[in-house]
């Protein structure tokens, strides 16, 4: 049992390489970690004024309002009346503020339709619920229904 530390030669190598990598674990936190972080719990302070200053991405109803007042009045007596416009249609703060090469994305209405209307346990029972293989076979739910006020029939 020759050596520096005896017998217990192998301790003191295992708590020096606890040392070690808790030492090493303390400066890589100080290095990855930003200084803000934390002030406002699990979160990084300067993210509110990284997220203030990006542009809008959604414009709001009101603001589609201005110039579709067709669509508008199409929803009128429609449940989807209550929808937002950019909920289906996507993100449109930039078409809204006059950049109008920016078109809202061509929508799939089978897709788009069965996202909210595929029947599930656990939906409200006087929500509009479908089962797709049952209703309208495979084809878009608007050769029979108009988007904006469901209840009428294309005909």
């Amino acid at each position: 049992m020759s050596g520096r530390f005896g017998p217990y030669g192998h301790v003191v190598r295992v708590a020096a390489l606890f040392v070690l990598g808790f030492a090493a674990f303390l400066v890589l936190r100080w290095a990855l970690i930003p200084p803000d972080f934390g002030r406002y719990g699990f979160y990084r302070a300067g993210a509110l004024d990284d997220i203030r200053a990006r542009p809008a991405a959604y414009a709001g109803q009101a603001t589609c309002v201005v110039c579709h007042t067709d669509v508008d009045e199409a929803r009128q007596g429609s449940r989807h009346v209550a929808i937002s416009c950019e909920a289906c249609h996507g993100p449109l703060g930039k078409h809204a503020s006059g950049d109008f090469d920016v078109k809202p994305a061509t929508l799939d209405p089978r897709l788009l339709c069965l996202r909210c209307h595929t029947a599930m346990p656990g939906k409200p029972a006087g929500f509009p619920q479908i089962v797709p293989a049952d209703h309208g076979g495979d084809g878009p739910c608007t050769d029979c229904h108009k988007p904006h006020h469901p209840k009428i029939t294309v005909n």
